[in-house]
């Protein structure tokens, strides 16, 4: 004891120099001066350092090194009395925290603080709280667990989510939060098959995006709109909006989502028979993932990467095997059952196409059972399908 607390005396001194003398670093590496407060028993204030850390590491794409200290952060919380203030920081960290763990390949775990941080979100008391970027923390929350919803097997408690975010949205007259709110909102319908809908939000975030002279959600409303192209048949039109897109975005200094913006140019390539630049493109998406860490998309970069293969001028089906089989077991680690479905329909196709229909059947119906929601969603609709063609 004779030991611990000069310790700590000594961690509140250089904590405190940090702060004096050396702002800059305080400022600049906010989880020197964390650790400090930490050992220092200092713990609201260490609290909302490593939550500055977190949403720092966040902002440079450091998924894996962002979502330690926010864990951090919610740690020391967790220690300390309610209080509003903690409260509100509590919501706010929470949602990060979130958004870190689905990003990275954990949705259970991001739903899991998306639900807690929406258990405590009081519209009336935290409607005033933003985001890092200055959007309305309630209708962030209400979005980014709509793309968790789906990835694990909810579609239409996704698109749920996905409007209530929309409509809460124009709700805050906060433009830069419609245009978030109709950006995933448009992702799920797009998802989903409702390319009509995906189309009107897609057109409302475009318009906005000119009105407020908004360069990232231009290049991103850009990029969805040549998604929509692919998934509609003009090829084409998705090769020059999604690279107009991607250019855009990157010159935002954005990285976030381009393997989602990847697979897709990937599969317009493949669509206008070109399969030298759809391989480039969706092994640039593999090597993103791999090292940004970007997890939450990585079972179905390589589906694409299989359905490719299969596309070649020599068609690879081993090697398209081994792209679907890695699918599906990563969409199974994570329990993201909407990705498992599309592997599972990739790999049962390939299999009936080497006259092994039992073997696809029995890869497919478990997964198309567990489903008990969302059956006028594309994905479903296309399992069934496919379950009765392989009965036949």
């Amino acid at each position: 004891m004779l030991l611990r607390e000069p310790r700590r005396a000594l961690h509140a001194r250089i904590a405190e120099t940090l702060e004096g003398r050396f702002a800059d670093i305080a400022e600049t590496q906010p989880e020197l001066l964390a650790r400090h407060c930490t050992e220092a028993g200092l713990i609201e204030k260490a609290a909302g350092l490593w939550g500055k850390a977190g949403e720092r590491s966040l902002a440079r794409y450091a998924l894996v090194e962002g979502t330690e200290q926010l864990k951090r952060a919610l740690d020391q919380i967790a220690t300390l009395p309610a209080t509003p203030a903690l409260r509100r920081e509590e919501i706010k960290l929470r949602v990060a925290f979130a958004n870190a763990l689905a990003l990275t390949g954990d949705p259970v775990g991001g739903k899991e603080h998306y639900d807690r941080a929406l258990a405590i979100y009081d519209p009336a008391e935290h409607r005033p709280i933003t985001t890092r970027s200055g959007r309305d923390v309630g209708v962030t929350l209400v979005s980014f667990r709509s793309g968790c919803l789906w990835q694990l097997g909810y579609p239409a408690a996704s698109l749920n989510d996905a409007e209530r975010a929309v409509k809460n949205a124009r709700e805050t007259r906060q433009v830069t939060t419609l245009m978030y709110a109709l950006s995933w909102a448009a992702v799920d319908h797009i998802r989903c098959g409702d390319y009509t809908v995906a189309n009107t939000q897609v057109v409302e975030l475009l318009t906005l995006a000119d009105e407020r002279g908004s360069p990232f959600w231009k290049a991103y409303g850009t990029a969805l709109r040549g998604m929509l192209f692919t998934e509609t048949g003009k090829a084409s039109d998705a090769v020059r909006a999604i690279t107009s897109g991607i250019t855009s975005v990157r010159s935002t200094g954005a990285s976030l989502y381009e393997p989602f913006y990847l697979w897709y140019l990937a599969m317009a390539y493949a669509e206008l028979g070109q399969p030298d630049d759809a391989r480039r493109c969706i092994d640039e998406a593999i090597d993103k993932v791999e090292r940004s860490k970007e997890k939450w998309c990585e079972a179905e970069v390589h589906r694409i990467a299989g359905e490719i293969a299969l596309k070649s001028l020599t068609p690879d089906a081993e090697k398209a095997e081994k792209y679907f089989e890695h699918a599906v077991a990563v969409a199974r680690q994570q329990q993201a059952k909407s990705w498992e479905l599309r592997a599972a329909m990739s790999l049962a196709r390939l299999w009936r196409s080497q006259g092994k229909p039992q073997q696809a059947r029995e890869l497919l119906a478990p997964v198309y059972g567990w489903f008990r929601e969302g059956f006028d969603t594309r994905d479903l609709k296309d399992a069934k399908a496919l379950l009765s063609e392989l009965a036949s």
